[in-house]
């Protein structure tokens, strides 16, 4: 196997992995992590952003964490590009006019048809710097994390595929740009704050996100622990 850059995949994680019965993701065909996953994201001039009452802070330093979120809005059957470029605007409108924030809280936002688009000013440009954009997704914590909103409700409502699809190949890109390991790197918005989001069903998907995103990034195992991954397998069944 390939050495990853991002880092080993604990044993701890492993196991995570293996209780969901998916080792099988993990020891998939590699993926070269040089070309790692850069998915299409729609700028905010794409989307006709207003203009933020000042420009985001960009920070020295990558995040260490990538915070999952829902918009807690309606489950909308609508997955064209249009309603994704009008839900960004709506969210901007929100969260400046409603919450007074400069700008959009979030970095990233994918809707529900799996459209990827630029959140708060200057997310973009610094990703691919390796940099962070501070924002305003997750109080106290707006430093070291950054934040893809999902949209829709997930309290009980199932994740469409389309926005699944998008959502692991957003993380993996993350990953790869600023060389985190998705087993610690990938949260949800209630392990830092006291919130509901992302909802109860997206919330219980997100070992299944890490292992997914793993996966795509063929995290190298040493035999021994390759070993180890088998013997657990097999005392599940």
């Amino acid at each position: 196997m390939s050495t990853h850059p991002y880092g080993r995949l604990t044993r701890r994680g492993l196991a995570g992995m293996v209780g969901l019965g998916l080792l099988d993701l993990l020891v998939a065909d590699e993926v070269a992590a040089e070309s790692g996953p850069s998915p299409r994201v729609h700028t905010r001039a794409d989307w006709k952003a207003a203009s933020p009452r000042r420009p985001a802070k960009v920070l020295k330093q990558a995040p260490d964490r990538i915070v999952v979120h829902h918009t807690a809005t309606a489950n909308s059957k609508d997955y064209s590009v249009s309603h994704a470029y009008r839900l960004s605007r709506q969210i901007q409108k929100f969260h400046m006019r409603t919450r007074g924030w400069d700008d959009t809280g979030q970095q990233l936002t994918i809707s529900r048809g799996g459209h990827v688009m630029e959140g708060r000013n200057r997310s973009l440009s610094a990703i691919r710097g390796g940099r962070l954009v501070q924002g305003a997704q997750a109080l106290h914590h707006n430093t070291h994390t950054i934040g893809i909103e999902n949209e829709g409700n997930y309290g009980r409502a199932a994740v469409p595929g389309k926005l699944w699809a998008s959502l692991v190949g957003t993380c993996a890109w993350l990953c790869t740009e600023y060389r985190l390991d998705p087993i610690r790197a990938i949260v949800g918005h209630r392990d830092l704050v006291t919130t509901d989001c992302p909802g109860d069903v997206l919330y219980a998907r997100l070992p299944e996100l890490r292992a997914a995103v793993a996966a795509r990034l063929a995290l190298d195992l040493s035999d021994d622990e390759e070993s180890e991954a088998e013997r657990a397998a097999a005392r599940l069944g």
